[in-house]
């Protein structure tokens, strides 16, 4: 049987167990963003971008901490982080500010130093695993507070791994990293795979890569992905490619049902997520509302997804290049989208059924417990409450069943955060 078939006969035996999946169960999920580039060179202090961060109420801020800067020369004892080859100066600076501002790193292992490769360029794989375990024990060992690791960055594709093989990236970077890290620190979690949705010019599609990950006997504490959408149209939850070896939000079923055939019951972990909007991108962006409303959705599926336990924004700001991304929540020169607002207070319509609506939502505001809040319809131009004040759960999370004609428009109020969401309107 050949490997599409095989996908569909998987996916057919077991889609009604992902289709039960309660949909009001709540997972513990943990968002978070992540913007290296603007969280180390933006404007202002540092400082004053982590706390602007902080305001977004996320908890996760994912960074990348690169080998081949951090070990320009190779260290005499690699395992040690006290090593005069080491330079932390860089990653310090951003990970002791994330710290001290109540905010958990996702800390992304990337680059091989030339020395360890043959003087090749920093996406060539190192010859010897032990080189890569000896730097992941190093890191670990210099922040031993940091719990999410991830290692590499798209190694599905060859812009980020070369020679682009599953078995490489086990056997000389995931596997090496997985016994380094724990070596030092029992209760660290380390996600593997971190793969495109696509495998693009040259790379390997993700669901070839995570089975070729399994063959290799890849060890892993989470599977990571990135589930960009790569069609026009694709929604966080319709108009993705069921079976194709591709894995977007939209098929994310296939992600999970490969995923624990292969190593259990493990989490996943959606490592950089976004949409371009027009403007700028005029060619690959939706509008700067849609925007908003689907990352609120895209929030909402994988907080219904009970095995999905970490979604990451990817970016806080456009990049100022039109040929790179554009999924930030601001524009270039830092004035804020809609879904800035959006991202601090999503709110999603889940589903309808008559006249009855459930929605959902969550209050984001960077403290744990629950939280107040008011959903109000617009009747004959005045905001009016819908059932008076209520509590979220301890995540900040809400579902509501609300009796409404098709076309209201919604919205929700927290008194706490003195926020409004963004307006939805019932379909």
């Amino acid at each position: 049987m050949g490997g599409r078939a095989l996908l569909v006969a998987a996916l057919l035996a077991v889609s009604a167990g992902v289709a039960s999946t309660p949909s009001h169960a709540s997972n513990g999920i943990k968002y978070g963003i992540q913007d290296d580039a603007w969280l180390e060179y933006g404007p202002g202090k540092l400082n004053d971008r982590v706390a602007t961060l902080k305001r977004l109420g996320v908890p996760l801020v994912r960074f990348t901490v690169h080998w081949n800067v951090v070990a320009p020369k190779r260290p005499a004892n690699p395992a040690s982080p006290r090593d005069r080859a080491y330079d932390w100066r860089r990653a310090d600076r951003v990970l002791l500010s994330l710290r001290r501002h109540g905010l958990t790193p996702v800390v992304t292992l990337l680059g091989t130093p030339a020395w360890a490769n043959g003087g090749r360029g920093p996406n060539y794989a190192p010859p010897r695993p032990r080189d890569f375990r000896a730097f992941a024990s190093a890191v670990a060992a210099r922040y031993r507070w940091v719990r999410y690791w991830l290692i590499w960055n798209e190694p599905n594709h060859p812009l980020w791994l070369k020679p682009t093989r599953s078995a490489i990236y086990v056997e000389h970077l995931l596997n090496p990293g997985y016994e380094g890290i724990h070596r030092v620190l029992r209760h660290a979690l380390v996600g593997g795979g971190v793969t495109a949705p696509r495998g693009g010019l040259g790379g390997v599609a993700p669901v070839t890569w995570l089975r070729g990950m399994a063959r290799a006997h890849a060890r892993l504490d989470a599977y990571a992905h990135n589930p960009y959408p790569l069609r026009p149209g694709e929604t966080p939850s319709a108009h993705g490619c069921r079976f194709c070896p591709n894995i977007t939000m939209a098929t994310l079923p296939k992600l999970l049902i490969l995923v624990r055939r292969h190593w259990g019951l493990k989490p996943v972990w959606l490592t950089e997520y976004g949409y371009q909007t027009n403007p700028p991108d005029q060619f690959l962006g939706v509008s700067p509302r849609q925007q908003a409303t689907l990352l609120s959705l895209a929030a909402m599926r994988a907080w219904r997804l009970a095995r999905v336990t970490m979604l990451i924004q990817y970016l806080y700001q456009d990049e100022p290049q039109l040929s790179r991304f554009q999924t930030g929540l601001t524009y270039v020169d830092g004035r804020p989208k809609p879904s800035l607002n959006g991202f601090r207070l999503p709110f999603a319509e889940m589903k309808r059924s008559g006249f009855e609506t459930v929605v959902w939502g969550q209050l984001r505001n960077g403290k744990p417990g629950r939280k107040q809040y008011e959903i109000q319809v617009l009747r004959k131009n005045r905001w009016t409450p819908v059932a008076g004040v209520r509590l979220t759960n301890d995540n900040g999370a809400f579902v509501r069943t609300i009796r409404l004609k098709r076309g209201s428009l919604l919205r929700v109020w927290s008194p706490r955060q003195r926020l409004y969401s963004l307006r939805l309107r019932i379909r």
